[in-house]
């Protein structure tokens, strides 16, 4: 029997999006391509350097893999580049197996999401569990958080672990290296960060203080600037103006380079790939989920054509291959650039191109300037990131939840606290999965009916699988403990499936009724328990039993 697959179509959005393109949408497109690469500059670089790499390394993976998603996705406002979700999982790659072999597992995995996409796979993303996603996402904010404590208060640690322990350990143990002035900048960004947005969305208290002319104006364009951006500069130039003895990005790193990135393959062997498998998966994982999570929130609050998930797969897939050549980290969609990008009035993925080209002008022009932020500053940023990142409500909620989603989601927590992504996300699809199990099963029923002409009747309801066939071994323990030729009719009308190991189990049951010199009667069988019956040859056998059996 030939059995074909078929492959999806490879058709970026942008070439929908150019039909029917006008000035108007090009300006917005440009506006808000512009924004977005302001708010990446600053991301960029924290995430690359709380993941245990240069600056640099952020930046071009922003610039390319964010081009080559726009250019190539199947999101028409998605913003792809370094994610902090990746942040412990680079940082622990890098420390068990190295930099160049995280460079082999970005390749790799880049293969793997452009096959899922190309294999039409995009939609098994969605059939992980909200209460797993809910609770990796909760885990890595917690670890993201934990790992900016050492910059954050400027703790003289030479390079800190990747687990959870070791860290909290290493932390305690450097505690009087605490310097105070970076701990005063970390923290002056954080309340930035909570403040600025809520002080700019209260403006009708400062227009009826202060109105003058042109203020309104000034106060509605102050609004339109990033967080972000706000804090880096305005701390960067105070820490400067005073002084202040804190780490800086040119301390720990030198300068930026202001030119394009060097194209190098990384030493790659078989040998070194195969000890790989498990990072791989992890970064194929992890990109999958958070790209087609973020194209999905784009979906629901932008007004554009829902996203085409085995196209951004491909492109995905694309820009991960890409990125080891330029020295780059693991790239996904982003959702707080998503979102930026969407509220900026983005229309189209042109957006996302001007982005990029934006930012790798800003990269090109300004390089030197960014060796003075304090790594401070970055750091409190991060942790806004990882408190913005984490569903934190969803811990209250729990309580309102069943036990199921509970022993998933905590579990699914601890797990990525504890050990890492790969562990908790593998465990916590095997939980799911028996939990369901356990769950339907529970829904099956074999119910007593009231006798009628001598025969014993029961109604079968739910799903007769292998997770529910003691229902049916209790039953025929009943009957073979009972009278002699016992006549058994089940109505099966709201049996609504069947699997051979609930077959086998009602061919044991046909058995023990037999050896009572009964019979056993299917009624009102469903389509798919009733074709499972005819193929099986188990209808034929209750047929043969009752001709040679009539009474």
């Amino acid at each position: 029997m030939h059995v074909s697959w078929p492959l999806a179509r490879f058709r970026p959005r942008l070439l929908e999006a150019c039909r029917g393109y006008n000035r108007t949408r090009a300006w917005r497109d440009i506006g808000a391509g512009l924004t977005v690469g302001i708010v990446a500059l600053p991301l960029a670089m924290a995430f690359a350097i709380a993941s245990g790499l240069k600056p640099e390394a952020g930046l071009w993976t922003a610039i390319v893999a964010g081009f080559l998603i726009s250019l190539l996705g199947g999101s028409s406002v998605q913003i792809g580049g370094p994610a902090g979700a990746f942040i412990v999982v680079v940082y622990g790659i890098i420390d068990r197996y190295g930099l160049t072999n995280l460079l082999i597992a970005t390749g790799l995995a880049g293969v793997l999401l452009f096959l899922m996409g190309l294999l039409r796979l995009g939609s098994l993303v969605r059939y992980v569990p909200v209460s797993i996603v809910v609770g990796f996402t909760n885990g890595i904010a917690v670890l993201i958080a934990l790992s900016q404590l050492k910059d954050f208060m400027g703790l003289k640690i030479e390079r800190m672990p990747a687990d959870f322990f070791s860290q909290i350990q290493a932390l305690w143990q450097h505690l009087a290296s605490f310097n105070p002035a970076a701990f005063g900048l970390g923290l002056a960004c954080v309340v930035g960060l909570f403040v600025w947005p809520w002080l700019w969305g209260r403006e009708h208290r400062f227009h009826h203080a202060l109105d003058l002319p042109g203020m309104r104006r000034a106060m509605h364009g102050a609004a339109r600037v990033p967080g972000p951006v706000v804090a880096l500069l305005t701390l960067t130039a105070l820490a400067w103006a005073l002084d202040l003895q804190v780490e800086t990005i040119g301390s720990r790193f030198g300068a930026i380079p202001r030119g394009l990135p060097d194209l190098a393959l990384p030493p790659f062997s078989w040998e070194s790939a195969k000890q790989l498998l498990s990072p791989t998966i992890t970064i194929t994982l992890l990109g999958a989920v958070e790209s087609l999570l973020c194209a999905r929130v784009a979906d629901q609050i932008s007004q554009q054509p829902r996203h085409d998930s085995n196209q951004e797969l491909m492109a995905q897939g694309i820009a991960n291959f890409v990125m080891p050549f330029i020295g780059g980290m693991p790239a996904t969609g982003t959702i707080a650039r998503t979102v930026t990008n969407i509220r900026a009035g983005a229309g189209s993925p042109v957006a996302g191109l001007v982005h990029a080209l934006s930012l790798a002008l800003i990269v090109l022009a300004a390089a030197p300037l960014a060796q003075r932020i304090p790594l401070a500053v970055l750091s409190g940023i991060l942790l806004f990131v990882a408190w913005n990142m984490g569903e934190w409500h969803e811990f209250v909620a729990l309580r309102h939840f069943t036990v199921h989603y509970r022993a998933l989601m905590l579990g699914t927590f601890l797990l990525t606290v504890v050990f890492d992504l790969t562990v908790a996300i593998e465990v916590g699809l095997v939980l799911a999965c028996a939990l369901f199990i356990r769950r339907m099963s529970s829904l099956f029923s074999v119910t007593p009916l009231e006798a009628a002409g001598g025969a014993r009747r029961y109604r079968l309801y739910g799903a007769l699988f292998f997770g529910a066939v003691d229902r049916i071994d209790t039953l025929a323990a009943e009957i073979e403990a009972g009278p002699a030729a016992p006549t058994v009719v089940l109505e099966a009308q709201q049996l609504i499936a069947l699997d051979t190991t609930g077959l086998d189990a009602l061919r044991q049951l046909n058995r023990v009724i037999r050896q009572r010199g009964g019979q056993l009667h299917l009624e009102a069988l469903q389509a798919q328990p009733a074709d499972l019956v005819r193929r099986s040859g188990f209808a034929a056998e209750l047929a043969a039993a009752h001709s040679a059996d009539p009474g």
